[in-house]
C-alpha cells in the first residue's frame, strides 16, 4: 500500500493539542478502514522551531488521506506520496 506524508503548519499548537490531533487521526482512519476505505495513521514528527508537523499514513490514495484529515478536522499544507528507507534497507 502506498504511503503518504502530510505536511502541516501548526503555529502556537500545544503538546496536548498535538496529542489530541494524533488521536483523532488514529480514530478516523480506523473508522474509515471499517467502512471499507483502508487508511492507517502511522506516526507524526513535529518540528517545534518551524511549527511544522509531518504525518505518515498508509492509504490506497491521496484522496483517502485528504478525507481522513478533513474528517479529523486537522489542517494540512500538502500531501505527498513517499517511500520509506530505513538503515536496515541500505548496505
Amino acid at each position: 500500500m502506498p504511503q503518504y506524508m502530510v505536511e502541516r503548519h501548526l503555529p502556537g499548537i500545544t503538546p496536548d493539542q498535538l496529542s489530541a490531533a494524533a488521536s483523532r487521526a488514529k480514530n478516523v482512519t480506523a473508522e474509515m478502514t471499517r467502512e471499507g476505505k483502508p487508511v492507517r495513521y502511522l506516526r507524526s514528527t513535529f518540528v517545534p522551531a518551524e511549527e511544522r508537523s509531518f504525518c505518515l499514513f498508509d492509504a490506497s490514495s491521496e484522496q483517502d488521506v485528504k478525507e481522513a484529515n478533513e474528517r479529523a478536522e486537522i489542517p494540512l499544507v500538502r500531501i505527498t506520496e513517499v517511500r520509506h528507507i530505513s538503515a536496515e534497507d541500505v548496505v
